[in-house]
């Protein structure tokens, strides 16, 4: 009927427009992926051509760092894929020797109704109440955990964005590298640094892919379309 051929046209609409959509996501992550890809060789190159002014072990923790970020930023967008254990589950035997005590390294959404609830309150109130997180654990000799050296694996544990502090700590470990004139100068040290800051921005690319949704307008036309046919 008639009636019925109008709404599968406004039905097709709908639907190329969300196809549309998830494609563009997709597109753009591949892109991202491969910044991050093409980043972390020339920033391993360009660490390992310097190695003479950096120092053999500075480059060993550089390199062990650049390592983990890729599995430390893919737990932060989706930490379902992360093996977290709580740690007042009865089923699990920890290893004390073995396990390392964190929180869930989590990208928030923003449309999560308590998040939004609670930046509400406090711009009402002007005072901060976060939720206490839940205390986990999970086994350090599994990646990326092993790839952490020394005591960087507490302290990464300890950060509430682990990618991010992934990125500073490699910053700082090229900062105080001495100069060594002519070869080694600022221009050298800036430019390893400016390698470090593009894996930076990477994280709020994809934290921008993973938080915005497709909007709730056009999620309701079409139920309201599929209702309607």
């Amino acid at each position: 009927t008639v009636p019925h051929s109008m709404m599968v046209s406004a039905m097709s609409f709908l639907l190329v427009f969300r196809t549309n959509s998830a494609y563009q996501r997709f597109a753009e992550g591949r892109k991202i992926w491969e910044d991050i890809v093409d980043v972390s060789r020339d920033l391993s190159r360009m660490v390992k051509l310097y190695e003479f002014a950096i120092g053999t072990s500075k480059c060993r923790r550089i390199n062990k760092l650049l390592a983990s970020f890729p599995y430390l930023l893919r737990h932060r967008i989706r930490p379902s894929l992360m093996q977290l254990r709580r740690i007042d589950d009865p089923s699990v035997v920890r290893d004390p020797e073995n396990s390392l005590l964190l929180y869930p390294d989590v990208s928030i959404r923003d449309t999560d109704p308590d998040v939004a609830a609670l930046a509400y309150d406090e711009e009402e109130t002007g005072s901060s109440r976060r939720k206490s997180r839940e205390l986990c654990w999970v086994d350090k000799r599994t990646l990326p955990w092993k790839l952490l050296p020394g005591k960087a694996l507490e302290l990464c544990a300890r950060a509430q964005n682990r990618p991010l502090w992934v990125c500073d700590r490699m910053a700082k470990e090229l900062a105080v590298v001495d100069d060594i004139s002519p070869k080694f100068t600022n221009r050298e040290r800036m430019t390893l640094i400016g390698y470090v800051d593009k894996l930076s921005r990477s994280i709020g690319a994809c934290e921008r892919i993973h938080q915005t949704v497709v909007p709730l307008n056009y999620a309701r036309h079409a139920l309201r379309s599929l209702t309607v046919w």
